[in-house]
């Protein structure tokens, strides 16, 4: 079983400077995975508005990607597909090397899973971020999992969207076990402003929900 993420930018034409922007989403990706590494192969540009990346397990999708948007600054979205399946490499690769050009269940799961969340955007969650396909191969308990994780990502996308900036970047340095010391000082604010602040973005949620896919819930 593999996770293939497909992303695509959100509003893209409305960018002033695409080049600029893409810059940004590379940046962002790769702080995130520095900060957490969970890639097998991290989120890189394709052809058009489109990034792909390659996870073990849709665990470590699902964390990887709440750090990214967290990440993202105002003005720049993405919106991502999740494919559960197989990947065959299909040019080769070279020894030790990721190969350039795949195929297989796990990709067309994730197309179906970005068309889902661009066609829910657009009408009835407009909050909706992430949507999971598992390709028909997979047995009835992965697709029942996707199912709980396919609920989980809507509530969590319906806070994300709602936060601010300064909110998301506060649930970004709690999620990786920061201090609220140590983010008042970052923000210049004081402790109890931060605190209020995580309060109402409904932080707790994100961060334990976060924790446990990390498999390290507080009890």
């Amino acid at each position: 079983m593999d996770v293939a993420v497909i992303a695509d930018i959100v509003g893209s034409r409305r960018l002033p400077d695409r080049s600029e922007a893409q810059r940004t989403f590379e940046r962002v990706v790769a702080q995130a995975e520095f900060d957490l590494p969970l890639a097998v192969e991290p989120l890189q540009a394709t052809a058009g508005d489109e990034l792909q990346g390659r996870y073990a397990t849709l665990d470590a999708a699902l964390a990887s990607l709440l750090l990214v948007q967290l990440a993202l600054p105002a003005g720049h979205e993405l919106r991502f597909g999740i494919g559960v399946g197989a990947i065959r490499a299909i040019d080769g690769g070279g020894s030790g090397a990721a190969p350039r050009l795949q195929d297989g269940p796990a990709w067309w799961a994730a197309r179906a899973a970005i068309d889902t969340v661009h066609a829910r955007q657009q009408r009835a969650v407009p909050t909706s971020r992430i949507w999971i396909v598992g390709a028909p191969e997979e047995d009835a308990r992965m697709h029942t999992t996707i199912d709980v994780a396919n609920a989980y990502a809507l509530a969590r996308d319906e806070l994300v969207m709602r936060m601010s900036p300064r909110e998301r970047r506060l649930v970004y340095g709690r999620s990786l076990g920061r201090t609220q010391a140590e983010l008042a000082g970052d923000e210049g604010i004081s402790q109890s402003a931060v605190s209020q602040a995580l309060a109402s973005a409904g932080a707790a949620s994100v961060v334990l929900g976060f924790e446990a896919l990390q498999g390290r819930a507080r009890s």
